[in-house]
């Protein structure tokens, strides 16, 4: 059993990574749905939340269905971060996540998400206080270092447990490698086999279906397997891969059918959660996801990514089920 803190979370624990633009409530809600163990917000900006900014504010809304969840905060000044620790607090999460992963250019060279990589010293002080400041568990999402040189997540996890977390995540990728070449996956084994390590570790990169999650749960040992971009498209993966620990089966792939009730079920709560016209917008990302790969689809696929209509976009689902159910047939 997984525990983080007082959250139970089974023996192959699996949740969404936290993902800017994807991971919203209504991308949340569908993951939840198909087997999602753990959630995470997008991440939020410290500065932000202290200057009342309107669009980190808004990220702090959470449901009851989504729990257990955590508000994942990311920021390269302690006291902006304690300060930001404390108004998340108001929205009840299940724990406060910290982003010292996050590989993007403006972040990171601010000295945040990843950034705080080429300050090993820093990133300690910072966790330590905000697990002075805050009664919720306190977990840690990072990568193997900054560069090939810095490759030292063994060190790092074993300073972030001894000041207090009570897990930690990690990409397997340095920072400068942002999301290139393939995850290596040996230094999450090391952390694993070190006998300091007492914490839950989730081990995170190129987790693309059930077979791999498998082998990464059996290869290296990890608590827990954190999926990111593969969840785009295809919020079923976390369905699939429990199938297959629990089976030794592959699942067969959801249906033309399935897959126009998810996309129809994600657009409706889009809308629910964000409302007009930016619920449409923002569902422009996902809609080429879920129907990649179908035959002839450009001028559907035009006209589903330029309507404004919510009753047009249903419809416009619903030609695509009844168009493509041939291919069931075949």
């Amino acid at each position: 059993m997984v525990v983080i803190g007082n959250i139970q979370l089974g023996d192959y624990p699996l949740s969404l990574a936290p993902m800017e633009n994807v991971t919203d409530p209504s991308f949340r809600y569908l993951c939840k749905h198909f087997g999602a163990d753990l959630l995470y917000t997008e991440f939020i900006s410290s500065d932000g939340l202290i200057r009342n900014g309107r669009k980190s504010l808004k990220k702090l809304k959470i449901s009851d269905h989504e729990r257990p969840i955590g508000i994942q905060l990311y920021g390269h000044n302690v006291e902006s971060m304690v300060q930001a620790t404390k108004i998340a607090e108001r929205s009840s999460p299940e724990f406060i996540d910290l982003n010292f992963g996050c590989p993007v250019r403006k972040i990171a060279r601010r000295g945040a998400g990843a950034g705080m990589l080429k300050n090993i010293d820093g990133m300690v002080k910072m966790t330590s206080e905000i697990v002075k400041t805050t009664q919720l568990p306190v977990t840690v999402k990072t990568r193997l270092g900054w560069d090939e040189d810095t490759k030292n997540i063994v060190e790092i996890t074993e300073r972030l447990q001894d000041i207090g977390i009570q897990a930690i995540t990690i990409h397997a990728r340095s920072g400068i490698q942002l999301y290139k070449g393939k995850a290596d996956w040996t230094l999450i084994g090391e952390v694993m086999n070190n006998p300091r390590i007492t914490i839950p570790v989730f081990g995170n990169g190129d987790i693309t279906g059930p077979e791999v999650a498998k082998s990464m749960f059996e290869k290296y040992g990890v608590n827990g397997i954190m999926i990111g971009r593969a969840t785009v498209g295809r919020p079923w993966i976390f369905k699939e891969v429990k199938h297959y620990l629990e089976s030794g089966e592959i699942m067969p792939p959801p249906s033309i059918k399935e897959k126009v009730e998810t996309a129809k079920l994600h657009f409706l709560k889009s809308i629910e959660s964000k409302g007009l016209p930016r619920g449409i917008f923002e569902m422009r990302r996902h809609f080429s996801s879920y129907f990649k790969g179908l035959p002839d689809f450009r001028e559907i696929r035009l006209r589903l990514l330029t309507s404004t209509v919510e009753g047009e976009i249903i419809q416009i689902l619903d030609e695509i089920e009844e168009k493509y159910l041939y291919l069931e047939e075949l």
